[in-house]
This record gives C-alpha cells, sequence and structure tokens, in this order.
C-alpha cells in the first residue's frame, strides 16, 4: 500500500495528462485526476475533488498537487472538508514536475511528508552548502563515517532524460542523505534533466548522512543498470 495522488487543475485534459504520463513512471500507485467543472468546462469543483478525496482512501496517506491559485483554494477546502484532514497534504508544487517526483517517490515506499517534500523538492536548483567530499577513482565507491563518493558512467542510450532522472530523484528523496550528482540536487527531477547528460556522460556522486553508503549504491545501481532501458 503506497500514498496515493491527487491532481487539481483548471483543465480536464491537463490533470488526465499529467496522471497518464506519472504513470509511466510509476505504475503501483493509485493517482486520481480532478480537473475542470463538473459540467466540463474550465475551472475548479469542490465536488470533484471532495469525490477524489474519497477515492484515494485507503492509502498511507494524500499528497494533493494543484495547478493555478483557485484550484489551490479548492483544494484546501476539500482538505478542511475530508473524514481525516490530518491525512491529506497539499504540496507547493509545479504540477507536471511536482506529480512526477511525487509518484516516484510514492512507487519507491516513501511516507507522505516524504512524497511531499519530493514534489516540492523540484523546485531546488543545487545543494548550495553540502558537505565536500573526497574524490576517488572512476568506477569506484569509498568512504569513511557519512560520506562517500562514486563515479559512473551513463550506459542507456537516452541518457539522464525524464525517466531515469525521476527514478534516481525519487528514490534519494526518501533516504536521509543529501546528494549531489554533477553539481546538482540529486533528489530533484528537474535539476538532474538540466545537466543533459547522454550516454558516455559520466556522473560524479557525492552523498553524506546516515543514508549516504545506501543512496550511492542505490544511484550506482541504477545507472549500471541502464535504467532498465536498452
Amino acid at each position: 500500500m503506497t500514498v496515493r495522488l491527487v491532481v487539481v487543475s483548471h483543465s480536464e485534459k491537463i490533470a488526465d495528462g499529467a496522471v497518464e504520463l506519472a504513470a509511466q513512471m510509476a505504475p503501483d500507485v493509485v493517482m486520481i485526476a480532478a480537473g475542470g467543472t463538473s459540467d466540463g468546462r474550465i475551472g475548479t469543483s469542490l465536488e470533484k475533488v471532495m469525490s477524489a478525496l474519497d477515492q484515494a482512501n485507503g492509502g498511507e496517506g494524500v499528497v494533493v498537487l494543484t495547478d493555478l491559485g483557485s484550484a489551490v483554494m479548492t483544494a484546501e477546502s476539500a482538505q478542511e472538508l475530508a473524514e481525516d484532514p490530518a491525512a491529506v497534504l497539499l504540496a507547493d508544487a509545479p504540477l507536471v514536475e511536482g506529480l512526477v517526483a511525487a509518484a516516484v517517490a510514492a512507487q519507491a515506499g516513501a511516507d507522505a511528508q516524504a512524497v511531499k517534500q519530493a514534489a516540492e523538492d523540484v523546485y531546488g536548483s543545487g545543494a548550495a552548502g553540502a558537505s565536500p567530499v573526497s574524490k576517488v577513482a572512476e568506477g569506484s565507491v569509498t568512504g569513511a563515517g557519512p560520506d562517500f563518493t562514486g563515479d559512473f558512467e551513463l550506459i542507456n542510450q537516452a541518457g539522464m532524460h525524464a525517466r531515469p532522472a525521476a527514478k534516481v530523484a525519487g528514490g534519494l528523496s526518501s533516504m536521509n542523505a543529501d546528494v549531489t550528482i554533477n553539481g546538482v540536487d540529486g533528489a530533484s527531477m528537474t535539476a538532474l534533466m538540466t545537466l543533459g547528460a547522454g550516454k558516455g556522460s559520466m556522473l560524479h556522486v557525492e552523498a553524506w548522512g546516515p543514508d549516504a553508503e545506501r543512496a550511492l549504491n542505490y544511484v550506482g545501481g541504477l545507472v549500471q543498470a541502464g535504467f532498465g532501458e536498452p
């Protein structure tokens, strides 16, 4: 059982499309679209959002993502009227990128707060202030205490596109570690995609914190397996 997601948009097509996209990367996560008004117009509907929250019951919490301002107000009203308002979290995140990051984090088993944080972290562009760690030989992993580094070559044909970036960011967001990849925040799908790293590119990974070694092994395992792609 995983955290469930609700998407509130002024457009039914946008909500449905965002859910369809995210489902490609998180097929086991329940995602419910609540877009447009009840009569098919552009706008939001409290009734549709309440119905979506009802459908989302039974998971390990609900995270709601919205598009424009009045969608936020509608979601807040629905949260207040929900059977268990504390189980409904509203994420302040861009709709599409945030939904994908949240879905991947939920797929990885993150709790509701971590799923919300994964969505909101797509606003981040780096890891300023990160603790420095020692450089190691290419292809190796080493460390003492909480700090680990590693270098891994992208072998999948498409490199660091949306699906691999979502897998990396989603998994890291559920760990107690700070990770940078080629200098950007490893828990930010958007930041990873801005690297423009194609096949053959080297990813230099730095991690620190209690889960640093696990985080480094997670990233390295994904890269060395080609993210399950050709």
